[in-house]
């Protein structure tokens, strides 16, 4: 499981203070995936990178079974492992080289990492391929080596940033077959995109960020309520549109 309390931060941009993130809050339980979502300039980014401790928060925190990140953010860090739209591999290695490094680098037991990465190479369809070198493999087959890296470790929170960016409807299913495969081994997943038909399809629960702040959160049904919309499409436009409202509003006033 993983708690966000309250996190906040702000930068100063030509002089002013610009705050991305204020006071955001959220929790995703074991087997849960949760969709992190917002326009453009949300503040999803910025959450993201202090959730993965890439970026220290001025206040709040976020906590992975017991493991905080305002008193152990390097401890935080290897109870996550990250998949985002780059495929993540090294052409000059080969898959077994590549998956048995990042095993390394989260100091995983060579005998550990050997029976992990067979695991993996049967879940993920990669064994006929792993002392091929990352080069020349296909797109599809370095998507699913990515997907095997992030597991080495076995961390039990897995972040997935628009991990269907760029690829096709093969290779976007493999990545909801990936979800479910997290879902199965009781991994907390933390799901941002901008494909809002795909959140609608694998998340469990959605936040819903704009300007910085939470505004809406819960499952569909939830959110839902809350917006009078029916789909997450919809829930967007309707910020957007007061985002629209209040700049001609003030553009009246002055």
């Amino acid at each position: 499981m993983i708690v966000v309390s309250e996190l906040r931060k702000q930068f100063s941009v030509r002089g002013n203070t610009l705050v991305a993130v204020n006071g955001v809050s959220f929790a995703v339980g074991n087997s849960e995936v949760y969709g992190l979502l917002g326009p453009n300039g949300a503040g999803k980014t910025t959450t993201l990178r202090m959730v993965m401790g890439l970026t220290e928060p001025d206040s709040g925190w976020v906590e992975i079974g017991g493991t905080r990140t305002d008193t152990d953010a390097t401890g935080i860090r290897h109870q996550l492992g990250l998949i985002s739209t780059n495929d993540g591999v090294y052409p000059w290695l080969s898959v077994r080289e590549m998956l048995m490094y990042f095993a390394d680098l989260y100091a995983v037991e060579p005998k550990i990492a050997e029976s992990r990465l067979e695991e993996l190479a049967e879940l993920l369809a990669i064994g006929s391929f792993l002392d091929q070198r990352c080069s020349t493999l296909s797109t599809g087959q370095k998507q699913r080596v990515t997907l095997a890296r992030g597991l080495m470790h076995d961390p039990p929170v897995m972040l997935l940033d628009e991990p269907t960016r760029g690829l096709d409807v093969v290779g976007s299913q493999t990545v909801f077959q990936f979800i479910e495969l997290l879902k199965a081994r009781g991994k907390s997943v933390l799901l941002s995109t901008h494909r809002l038909d795909e959140a609608e399809r694998v998340c469990d629960r959605f936040g819903l960020l704009h300007h910085g702040t939470m505004r809406y959160e819960g499952t569909l049904g939830d959110l839902r309520e809350q917006t009078g919309k029916t789909h997450l499409v919809d829930m967007f436009i309707e910020l957007i549109r007061e985002d629209r409202v209040g700049q001609t509003t003030l553009g009246k006033s002055d």
